[in-house]
């Protein structure tokens, strides 16, 4: 898994600075292979819309399977062919606002690299950016974190940290490149680390038990990314 994390990351990186490889945004939670009769998509959208609607009155923690399977008006087996748990019914829902921020996210990137602003100011606006995405989708991002470790086993899905990790590391290994960073910078756990505020349930109590506001979340990033710079070489 180290080895992909630090692909992806290098591919971003070349992203940014080629404007020539697409991220891979993430899918419909379908095989590429299984193509969609008329009626497996009708399904769908019948799946999703109920669970939207379900998620709006109740909540997305007490609502289940089962009862989106019965608005929707499907049998449970048509349901879990679509999503194998809820976690993936949750991407699926997130799907069109993942697709238009990392694209959008991609763009800015790419013009701030044209007007040579520093990674590190790069990554510093995209840590802000993800705190707002993250408050705007925690629910959703919640129960896609339940479910993390069936989503990982499965090929046919991306979780958001994955993508979130592949901007985070390119954006370090730029600027080790560039000189920001000292050359042993330790660039795929610190992109962990920063991103760790992100994880779901721990952005969650942030908010709701240390009473943080999303600008003095943003704020405590800020000064993360600035402290990067004074890091030291780390150990062989």
């Amino acid at each position: 898994m180290r080895g992909l994390y630090l692909a992806w990351g290098m591919l971003y990186s070349m992203a940014i600075m080629e404007s020539s490889i697409s991220l891979g945004l993430i899918g419909d939670g379908v095989d590429p292979g299984r193509v969609s009769r008329s009626d497996a998509r009708q399904n769908r959208s019948r799946i999703l819309e109920a669970a939207e609607l379900l998620f709006a009155r109740h909540g997305v923690e007490a609502v289940n399977m089962a009862d989106i399977a019965t608005l929707a008006g499907v049998g449970k087996g048509t349901l879990y062919r679509r999503f194998a748990n809820k976690g993936e019914l949750c991407l699926a829902l997130m799907d069109a606002q993942m697709r238009q921020f990392q694209e959008t996210m991609l763009a800015r990137l790419r013009q701030m690299s044209l007007d040579e602003v520093t990674a590190l100011a790069q990554l510093a606006h995209f840590l802000d950016t993800l705190v707002y995405f993250t408050h705007q989708h925690m629910p959703l991002l919640c129960e896609v974190q339940r479910h993390s470790q069936e989503l990982d086993e499965a090929s046919r899905v991306m979780r958001p940290h994955f993508w979130q990790y592949m901007t985070v590391h390119g954006l370090l290994q730029t600027a080790v490149r560039q000189g920001e960073l000292p050359a042993g910078a330790d660039t795929a756990f610190l992109a962990e680390a920063l991103l760790a505020p992100y994880t779901a349930t721990i952005f969650r109590f942030q908010l709701d038990v240390m009473d943080f506001s999303l600008e003095r979340i943003s704020a405590g990033m800020q000064l993360m990314v600035a402290g990067l710079a004074s890091l030291p070489t780390a150990p062989d």
